[in-house]
């Protein structure tokens, strides 16, 4: 391999593009985790020991989804500048349902955690933890803003959820190639055992 070709090789590993991707995976899997959680323990009796460090846990995961989130962004920004100092975009309308459906999900992940500490800061004042780090609150406590909290996390959550389905349809092949390899990454291991 010559130096050119090593080059080209290591350029497009480090490629903005393939940490795109890879932050895209880990926050598709916190928000996986942030879903399950959050209705299981939703439904959990306040009697059940474990309830708490649920909640803790699920806002840790919020609290890191965030800052992948803010990476995500300026990774995107980096390319995106990139990408149209160059050439402007084809304004097609395939162009802009694309972007119309990417800003919505970027909005409701965003709005999303960002409910959830509106909901946890105004039920008590300094409940969000960072893996047992507290974190100063963003909204001040208030009672009479509990139950819009909840509701507002609640209702953002699952319009949410409604998005990543579009998007799932909307990428469909890269849905059924990535299930092929899971399907045959779990073959391969079952046939081992």
């Amino acid at each position: 391999m010559t130096s050119i070709q090593q080059t080209t090789t290591k350029s497009r590993v480090n490629s903005a593009f393939k940490q795109l991707m890879s932050v895209h995976w880990w926050l598709a899997a916190c928000y996986l985790v942030l879903f399950v959680v959050g209705t299981f323990m939703s439904q959990l009796p306040r009697e059940v020991s474990f309830r708490g460090a649920l909640y803790d846990f699920h806002k840790s995961i919020g609290v890191l989804t965030m800052a992948l989130l803010t990476w995500r962004i300026l990774v995107l920004l980096r390319v995106w500048w990139r990408k149209y100092t160059k050439r402007s975009p084809k304004f097609t309308p395939d162009w802009f349902k694309t972007v119309a459906l990417h800003s919505s999900l970027y909005l409701f992940m965003w709005a999303v955690p960002i409910a959830g500490f509106f909901f946890s800061n105004s039920f008590k004042s300094n409940n969000v933890k960072f893996f047992g780090i507290v974190l100063p609150d963003l909204f001040p406590k208030n009672p009479a803003m509990v139950e819009v909290g909840r509701s507002l996390h609640f209702w953002l959550s699952y319009t949410f959820l409604a998005f990543i389905v579009l998007h799932s349809i909307a990428q469909w092949k890269v849905v059924k190639a990535n299930w092929r390899r899971i399907s045959r990454f779990v073959k391969s291991k079952a046939a081992i055992q």
